[in-house]
């Protein structure tokens, strides 16, 4: 029991149709459902906003989606309003297995932070939780799929190996934004990281 399948964010929200698509979105659904049977522990984490949260460009009266603003942890990207908590947005898509996760890791209902990553919100000291889970399972080795693969892929995928996990990212099945360069940048954090890429 040493390898775990994280399924990073796989719902109608990042989906095509949804408040902030993902090019081709649905697409890795099936690939994602035929890697579970492989992995000893299937993990799901679902975006898990409230309304009004910060993250929104709508919670911001002189900002549009897409702008950076200044948070008090850093930099932060303003979304469209997504997965807010209950709604279809934020349901995981239909055709995902939930059936076979082992866990599911809910993230960025703290009103007043975002949460990227699997592991930690984005302040990079609030833990999820999710590293004692895997900790206690004994597992070491991760391979990460999902959306979208330049912002919650990377930053779980980056943190994962600064814990000291063996990380693989399989990109056939993730998508990406690509804001402003988002996707080369990632791509390079995540080798930098010690992340293999497939």
């Amino acid at each position: 029991m040493t390898h775990a399948l994280i399924v990073i964010d796989v719902q109608n929200d990042f989906c095509p149709g949804g408040a902030l698509a993902v090019t081709d979105g649905d697409a890795i659904v099936d690939g994602i459902n035929a890697l579970m049977g492989q992995a000893d522990a299937v993990v799901l984490t679902q975006d898990w906003h409230p309304a009004g949260h910060s993250s929104f460009a709508s919670s911001h009266a002189d900002k549009a989606p897409f702008e950076v603003t200044q948070m008090p942890y850093g930099a932060q990207v303003l979304w469209p309003d997504h997965c807010v908590q209950g709604s279809n947005g934020a349901a995981f898509h239909p055709r995902l297995d939930q059936t076979r996760a082992d866990m599911i890791i809910r993230k960025g209902y703290n009103p007043a932070i975002d949460s990227y990553s699997a592991f930690f919100e984005n302040d990079h000291k609030t833990p999820t939780g999710l590293e004692g889970y895997l900790r206690t399972r004994g597992i070491t080795k991760l391979t990460m799929v999902g959306l979208a693969l330049d912002f919650c892929v990377n930053f779980s995928a980056v943190d994962a190996a600064k814990l000291g996990f063996d990380v693989e990212v399989r990109l056939d099945l993730c998508r990406a934004i690509d804001l402003d360069g988002s996707l080369f940048a990632a791509r390079e954090a995540m080798t930098t990281a010690g992340v293999t890429l497939r």
